[in-house]
């Protein structure tokens, strides 16, 4: 009878050990899917960023062929030229500027989609460990179950003694 009792303690403690650390697991996988709806937030930030400068390059860009073809058509008077060359050369550099804005935008969203990657996999993984222990769990109360059982017949057959 003994036992039975320290069995059946024994299963309880795993049973709630199970259910903890089901619990741990499932906080985890919560604070896994937040990281991941930030991290899909900040690529639709860095999408919508990348739109604003492509939409800036390109004026910078029409910007820059324009000033070219005044340029072209104002060679007749120096002063006239000389203001022009100015203004390519600004245009060029907010060119310069907006190409690298493009490059780091492009980069930073690179290592948001690795970082993205790299947060699925670990989502997977613990929802891997979860089913896991979910298994773990149901066989512990299956195991529980019968034990039970046979305690309860066993108490029913000393009963009828």
């Amino acid at each position: 009878m003994e036992k039975i009792k320290e069995k059946l303690n024994a299963l309880r403690s795993e049973a709630d050990a199970a259910v903890d650390r089901a619990e741990a697991a499932e906080a985890k996988n919560k604070v896994y899917e937040q990281q991941i709806l930030e991290k899909d937030a900040e690529i639709k930030s860095l999408q919508h960023n990348m739109s604003i400068i492509d939409a800036n390059l390109e004026k910078a860009e029409s910007k820059l062929s324009e000033s070219k073809a005044a340029q072209e058509e104002g060679e007749h008077s120096k002063s006239t030229n000389e203001g022009l060359v100015r203004k390519v050369q600004l245009l060029e550099e907010e060119l310069d500027a907006a190409e690298k804005n493009v490059k780091e935008t492009m980069e930073k969203l690179r290592q948001v989609d690795v970082k993205a990657e790299h947060f699925e996999r670990q989502v997977q993984r613990v929802e891997q460990e979860r089913d896991m222990w979910e298994k773990k769990y149901e066989d512990a109360q299956a195991k529980y179950r019968e034990s039970k059982a046979e305690l309860d017949e066993l108490v029913q057959n000393m009963e009828g003694l």
